[in-house]
């Protein structure tokens, strides 16, 4: 990490937080200094934690698409934490590795499928102030995934936007968890386009 987050880090301590400091070791390799300024407010924190593990159940969009949407979403509004953080959990998952390096870049990479290009493009267009998603891009995702894959995409990728801007307010950035496990780096990010998506 390049700076210190904005809030100071809190000794994550007690019973809970040593369950907690075991299982982010397990998962991640370290206790991300996230963790640590979120520790200040535990019902912020393990509110916010439940919510991602109950999300984690939730089975009507393929994960694949799942992973593009959100890292898409992370890439737009610049959280490297999360961007870092998408593409180890990817290969966590044994989700598409090749295809989430390149989530960075998705325009102009050849790997994506259209159904995939069509989530990512939503995925962003959330992400704009003002929202700019259209019609059609709802009616197209609508047809593709269906009314439950269309809400279950929208609330991931609005949690995402709540944690992005959330991780970058508090001044959280990239912890490195893709390259401390011998990923190739992620693609570079390309310039945003406002053009839909064929």
């Amino acid at each position: 990490m390049t700076s210190e987050p904005r809030i100071p880090r809190a000794e994550i301590t007690g019973v809970y937080g040593g369950l907690l400091k075991i299982a982010m070791r397990k998962m991640m390799g370290g206790v991300p200094a996230g963790a640590e300024v979120m520790w200040h407010h535990r019902a912020v924190f393990k509110d916010s934690m439940s919510f991602g593990r109950k999300s984690e159940k939730w089975h009507e969009l393929d994960h694949n698409l799942t992973s593009f949407a959100t890292m898409a979403a992370a890439a737009e509004i610049g959280c490297s934490f999360c961007l870092d953080l998408g593409y180890f959990m990817s290969h966590n998952k044994g989700l598409d590795e090749v295809k989430a390096r390149e989530v960075p870049r998705w325009r102009e990479s050849t790997v994506f499928t259209p159904l995939e290009r069509r989530v990512m493009e939503y995925a962003v267009a959330m992400c704009h102030t003002p929202v700019t998603v259209t019609d059609e891009m709802s009616a197209a995702l609508l047809e593709d995934l269906g009314a439950p894959g269309l809400l279950e995409l929208t609330a991931k990728v609005g949690f995402m936007n709540s944690s992005a801007r959330g991780n970058i307010a508090l001044g959280i950035q990239s912890e490195h968890y893709a390259e401390a496990c011998g990923l190739p780096p992620l693609a570079a990010r390309s310039q945003a386009r406002t053009e839909p998506v064929a």
